[in-house]
């Protein structure tokens, strides 16, 4: 499989390394027709997507292989059993060492992709905790409560401090900084949905 990682798989399911810049899924043309299911079904045909990453975020997914599974793992992720955790490198110094972010959002319809926080939109729900402070750039934990389309990077850029690289919404040096989005799905807990044993992943970021 070109460029991906698995990290993991059993007779049910596949965890995989998403590398930065590739779709979760198909996108519509031929042109985005390459994408991290395609790529896990060259080696694991029955595999189905479970969750998505954007598509300049990298990091853990799990992809079910059967039915059953995709239908075990999709109620786990609705109803929040599934242990998530990213690491980013954001733009100045945060000022609180932990905190939370509250702001609904929705779909920016003129700018899409982009979301934006409104008060019609759906309730979104971020915890951080600064790793680091190094010149002018701090190293973040980002636990998504809920999981709304860019949900973490438009609560970082709420906060003043926009994710490197982030090419929807970071400006100036924010954006110039990095190449790629600073932005990885670094830890991954779920129940096996066969043996119930309590499943964690979070191999080294790479950055």
């Amino acid at each position: 499989m070109e460029d991906i990682e698995v990290i993991y798989s059993d007779d049910v399911l596949v965890i995989i390394n998403k590398p930065s810049g590739l779709l979760s899924v198909p996108g519509r043309g031929p042109e985005k027709a390459d994408c991290a299911v395609k790529r896990v079904q060259q080696s694991f045909p029955t595999a189905r997507i479970v969750h998505r990453l954007d598509c300049a975020t990298s990091g853990l997914m799990v992809l079910a292989l059967t039915a059953d599974i995709h239908r075990e793992l999709s109620r786990q992720f609705h109803d929040r059993e599934i242990e998530k955790a990213y690491i980013a490198r954001v733009y100045g110094d945060v000022e609180d060492d932990t905190g939370e972010v509250k702001l609904p959002l929705m779909t920016d319809w003129p700018n899409r992709p982009k979301q934006m926080i409104s008060s019609d939109g759906k309730a979104a729900h971020t915890k951080y905790q600064v790793l680091s402070r190094e010149s002018g750039v701090s190293r973040m934990l980002l636990e998504p409560v809920t999981g709304r389309t860019h949900q973490l990077r438009v609560h970082m850029l709420a906060l003043g401090h926009p994710i490197l690289g982030d090419n929807l919404y970071a400006t100036g040096d924010a954006l110039s900084a990095s190449a790629r989005l600073q932005l990885h799905a670094w830890k991954l807990g779920f129940k096996h949905p066969v043996s119930g044993e309590a499943m964690l992943f979070d191999p080294e970021p790479p950055f």
